[in-house]
């Protein structure tokens, strides 16, 4: 194959010191190394639209369209790290040496690059301090009127294999922050998470997209004060920040708050496009990062459907990087609102040995807060569980059932707990009514909340209307693509098929909902219906041996029993398609 050249800004990065780092602690050194990917250095390199060409250990080395995309995104990392190094002795801070050129490189098929390009850029590198940036002259001239950072002259640099010297310059990064005096004395944190919306920054000069972007971040505030175990910075106190370029830290302390939330709004022509990213305070560790593209016709409208979508995609992150916030503390101090986060993990499989788990840390969490609407939501979920799938023990029926009911009393308020308690309400007491009402109830409150959508789509999908279901389905997955109940909006999905007849379209749902949730075994079970319905028959059997894999005393039997919560039609045609394949009886 011939071969493609091509002038290119590239850029090498490694770690300084990198050896002596993980011969200390090799553990922490890659946890924390990506950490660094995921949240700073991939997103920042994405936004400049960078090419990752490959990963060498510690190091890294990337193509840009442009020189001024290469050294912009290297300056946005290197202060970033300046920021997550803070407070850390010298022997453990995480330090880049970076090296840019701009030079002729030859592409390979599979997209490697090679040449003097990459060489000199990697022998740069080299010369670079640790936590700085280091341009050969070529790339310097494309970007010296183009940044407002400085540089200073390295002279000509002898570089290793490089036949002629190439001049070298430094960039002179800026360290010091953008926010000068704080506008509060530092307030401690509350007992649960809380969150601030900074004043979205207007990247343009229009003056009516200055109060689109301020009304949004108003809805944004008031959206996400319904999710009822949120605090949530009132608008006046997030809008003295308006105007300044602060520091997450410092807005974390002086607020009060574990997260905050900013982002830009630019408008061209009939589109605007949204930016925004959540950051845990402490830390300046990025929690969520995403853009939105949208068309401006009813300003409105535009801002729910932007709003919609921040707030239901701020929920779970929110709740995952708590989880893990949950983990990190020590058994002693654990509160109630932590054993819940540690709980929510082992309901994850929706199988008994892991409801067990869960069943444990709930009870130590409900001793200490008897009225914890989502403790007892979650407890008669795992009640359910363990009736359904784990020996029909009437015990567990009966406790189900009550905690749904103490999850509704004590969570009229409160969007997730309602949502879930209508859930185990179907399953256990094969009251459709009051669960279709419970999620009706929590949408009411917060029309963002995807674990109602979620479960409004089961319920439906399960023993509703069909149209209903599919809605709720579409609106989970569009405001909560990534969660781990998604697998719900596809077994809902692919149980609408089946109703309707169309086991092609059924039998592609289950598998995704398999591939989302391998250790849900009940899964399986529909997709083997699917595939047998249709002919695929190998398929199915091959299904079916991963089936007994995780659940051996599987019997279709009992199918019944269990799924009495069901349209008859679906329980017929799922004992059928099991029997097609040889499952036992």
């Amino acid at each position: 194959m011939p071969e493609t050249r091509k002038l290119a800004a590239i850029l090498a990065a490694d770690v300084a010191g990198y050896s002596k780092l993980a011969a200390a602690d090799e553990e922490r050194t890659l946890a924390r190394l990506r950490a660094l990917r995921s949240d700073l250095i991939d997103p920042t390199i994405a936004l400049h639209h960078g090419r990752v060409v490959k990963r060498t250990g510690d190091g890294v080395l990337i193509e840009f369209r442009s020189v001024v995309d290469a050294v912009r995104c290297a300056i946005e990392v290197q202060n970033g790290m300046v920021e997550r190094n803070a407070g850390l002795p010298p022997e453990r801070r995480i330090e880049f040496r970076v090296g840019i050129h701009l030079g002729d490189v030859v592409e390979e098929s599979d997209g490697d690059l090679m040449g003097d390009g990459v060489n000199i850029a990697a022998r740069l590198e080299a010369v670079a301090e640790p936590g700085g940036i280091c341009l050969s002259e070529d790339a310097y001239r494309q970007v010296r009127d183009r940044v407002k950072e400085g540089f200073t002259d390295l002279g000509e640099k002898d570089l290793k294999n490089i036949t002629r010297p190439v001049r070298a310059c430094a960039v002179i990064l800026d360290r010091k922050s953008t926010h000068s005096e704080p506008i509060g004395p530092t307030l401690a944190l509350p007992d649960k998470p809380s969150i601030a919306v900074l004043p979205f920054q207007n990247m343009g000069s229009d003056p009516e997209q200055e109060y689109f972007a301020d009304g949004m971040v108003e809805e944004i505030i008031t959206g996400l004060s319904r999710i009822k175990w949120l605090f949530v910075i009132a608008r006046n106190s997030s809008f003295a920040y308006k105007g300044k370029s602060p520091d997450i830290r410092q807005v974390g302390r002086e607020l009060g708050v574990r997260y905050a939330l900013e982002g830009s709004v630019r408008k061209a022509g009939n589109r605007v496009r949204v930016k925004g990213q959540l950051i845990e305070a402490e830390s300046g560790a990025h929690v969520w990062a995403d853009k939105f593209d949208r068309t401006f016709e009813d300003v409105f409208d535009l801002q729910d459907k932007i709003t919609d979508a921040v707030v239901g995609i701020i929920e779970p992150s929110v709740q995952r990087a708590e989880i893990e916030r949950a983990r990190r503390k020590r058994p002693e101090s654990l509160g109630a609102y932590d054993l819940y986060l540690r709980a929510l993990p082992y309901f994850r499989s929706i199988m008994p040995a892991d409801a067990n788990i869960g069943v444990g840390l709930l009870e130590q969490a409900l001793k200490l807060d008897p009225s914890y609407a989502a403790a007892h939501a979650y407890m008669a979920w795992a009640m359910e569980i363990r009736f359904i799938r784990g020996g029909f023990n009437e015990a567990d029926k009966i406790g189900g059932e009550r905690h749904a009911r103490l999850a509704l009393a004590h969570g009229s308020d409160d969007a997730m707990a309602l949502s879930l308690a209508a859930l185990t309400i179907l399953h256990l007491g094969h009251d459709f009514d009051a669960a279709s009402a419970a999620i009706s109830r929590a949408l009411s409150l917060n029309p963002s909340c995807a674990a109602a959508c979620y479960w409004g789509a089961h319920i439906h999908g399960f023993s509703g209307d069909l149209a209903r279901a599919e809605d709720y389905a579409n609106r989970a997955l569009r405001l909560s693509p990534f969660d781990p109940i998604s697998f719900n909006a596809y077994l809902s999905l692919g149980c609408v098929r089946v109703r309707q007849r169309r086991f092609d379209d059924a039998a592609a749902f289950f598998a995704r909902a398999v591939q989302i949730n391998p250790r849900f075994s009940s899964l399986y079970a529909f997709q083997i219906g699917a595939l047998a319905m249709i002919g695929r028959t190998d398929e199915a059997k091959s299904v079916a041996k991963r089936l007994l894999e995780l659940e051996p005393n599987f019997r279709i039997g009992p199918i019944g029993a269990s799924l009495v919560f069901l349209r008859p039609e679906l329980v017929n045609w799922l004992a059928e398609g099991l029997r097609k394949v040889g499952l036992p009886e």
